[in-house]
């Protein structure tokens, strides 16, 4: 059960309100996660952030690199909702993410997107020079910021236990 609840949009104020129209105009409904964040504006607007550092990012990892990068991260995060929500994606594109055959730039961006999860103190050289062999530091800068909100998107979809989208359930456990 979620800590949290959902902002109704009924008895939302007019800033909320819009941001709730906005999410559906762009993308036909609102998460859950986004309902639990109007609950503060500013703490929305931040997260939203995520969108445009994807924007940076995509055009040097590719779309199927930003969905690499952030279910790599989400799955070593063990968030549910945004496992699943990449989750979903993979299976749309028909891809096993456990059996697939990475090229050499992906597997140093899904190597990166667990290693800034599970010790970022820790980051070798080796994997730097992996990365630095397809980016240059700006990129690598952006990469990290963008890796940065996706683990701030895991933490509050878990640490607030928001509950998992209905059109998400059919991927659990993949």
């Amino acid at each position: 059960m979620a800590y949290i609840s959902q902002v109704n949009y009924e008895d939302a104020s007019q800033e909320v309100k819009e941001h709730f129209e906005d999410q559906i105009e762009r993308n036909g409904r609102i998460t859950n996660m986004k309902k639990t964040l109007l609950h503060s504006v500013p703490a929305y607007k931040a997260l939203m952030e995520w969108y445009t550092l994807r924007d940076v990012v995509k055009p040097f990892l590719g779309e199927r690199g930003v969905n690499f990068f952030c279910y790599a991260i989400s799955t070593e995060n063990d968030c549910l909702i945004c496992s699943t929500f990449f989750a979903q994606i993979l299976d749309d594109l028909k891809i096993d993410f456990y059996s697939f055959a990475f090229t050499e730039k992906e597997s140093a961006v899904i190597e990166y997107g667990r290693a800034l999860v599970s010790n970022p103190h820790r980051i070798s050289e080796e994997l730097f020079s992996k990365l630095k062999k397809f980016f240059n530091e700006e990129e690598i800068v952006a990469l990290t910021a963008f890796g940065s909100i996706m683990i701030a998107t895991n933490l509050i979809n878990t640490a607030l236990k928001v509950e998992l989208d209905e059109e998400l359930v059919p991927y659990t456990k993949r």
